[in-house]
């Protein structure tokens, strides 16, 4: 009994205590119009500060440029007491590529130059070109869809030497007569029609509408006329009509001819040390457009190291405006090569 009242004694004494610091608690509030800081508050003034931002000046290249060019030299000599066979030679070839790539929305602009030029001399004979080429392709193009652009191009073709027919005389090489020159032939083509680019790689254009002017401006590749043939030539048999060269008639510089064409190009890598590089056309000159030229390069080249290359090169030909027959060219080259950029 004792025990529960000291119980109920403590209860009220907490009970009591409790009370008493809330009443003392509520004294201490602090009353919402009341203010605690004797010092007034002052009005803030905000300010607007502009930052000064650097220019930074960025610009966006939309061009894209690729250089590359080298030497192959190949020589075999053989002194007198050689018994093995062979003829001493020596032969060295010049190659020099550009491409420029310019692409911003739709629109796309790439000019390509392939120059080549080599020449081989044989132990006693006269010295040969065995390679010449100035090839100089523009294109504009505007994507129509993924994988279909309208396209407008100019082409220029030609070499840089002249290049002759050799016969033997007296067991020594001679000259017979001369079959080309610098701007003789040179072809012009403006091209306007739809490229189809499933690729990065892979192209093909159709040209519906072609122009190609053929130029022949070196006179001894010319062609003469009956006339100018028995006045330049007064010692030889005369001709019984006129000449034709490349497809120019006698007594012209220039031929002009409308067609269709289709050119297709391919430039992939096969692994990081192969890459190979094909162009084909086909002329179809709407005069006798069942008889259309074609032609065919195809560069394969090997990586050997970062400066040498293995290079085999192959030309098909058939234009019967030149030869009724196809003509075939094969080179296989090591050489030094330098690209830019690294």
């Amino acid at each position: 009994m004792k025990l529960q009242s000291l119980f109920a004694l403590l209860i009220i004494g907490l009970s009591c205590g409790t009370v008493s610091a809330q009443v003392n608690l509520k004294d201490l509030r602090v009353k919402p119009d009341s203010v605690i800081s004797e010092n007034k508050q002052e009005n803030i003034s905000l300010k607007n500060i502009r930052p000064v931002v650097p220019k930074l000046e960025l610009q966006v290249d939309y061009w894209k440029h690729w250089t590359s060019f080298g030497v192959n030299i190949n020589q075999a000599a053989f002194n007198g007491d050689w018994k093995g066979g062979g003829v001493g030679s020596t032969a060295v070839g010049l190659i020099a590529n550009h491409k420029s790539d310019y692409t911003r929305d739709n629109f796309n602009f790439v000019t390509e130059i392939d120059l080549r030029y080599g020449k081989i001399k044989n132990n006693k004979q006269i010295a040969k070109k065995n390679n010449d080429r100035i090839f100089w392709d523009n294109k504009l193009s505007y994507k129509l869809s993924a994988k279909w652009a309208l396209y407008t191009s100019l082409t220029f073709e030609s070499q840089f030497d002249a290049g002759y027919k050799y016969k033997q005389v007296d067991g020594k090489d001679t000259i017979d007569y001369i079959e080309n020159a610098f701007m003789a032939p040179a072809y012009i083509t403006e091209s306007l029609g739809f490229e189809y680019k499933p690729s990065a790689s892979y192209s093909i254009r159709f040209g519906t509408g072609t122009a190609r002017q053929t130029l022949i401006l070196d006179n001894r590749i010319k062609p003469l006329t009956v006339e100018q043939y028995s006045q330049k030539y007064p010692d030889r048999a005369p001709i019984d009509k006129d000449q034709v060269r490349y497809g120019v008639e006698g007594g012209k510089t220039v031929q002009n001819d409308l067609a269709f064409q289709i050119t297709g190009n391919m430039d992939k890598n096969f692994t990081d040390k192969l890459n190979v590089k094909a162009r084909y056309n086909l002329f179809a000159n709407y005069k006798k457009v069942t008889d259309p030229s074609h032609r065919l390069d195809v560069t394969v080249t090997a990586k050997v190291s970062r400066a040498i290359n293995v290079n085999l090169n192959g030309i098909l030909v058939y234009d019967t405006d030149v030869i009724s027959k196809v003509q075939l060219s094969e080179s296989l080259a090591l050489g030094l090569v330098y690209r830019l950029p690294r």
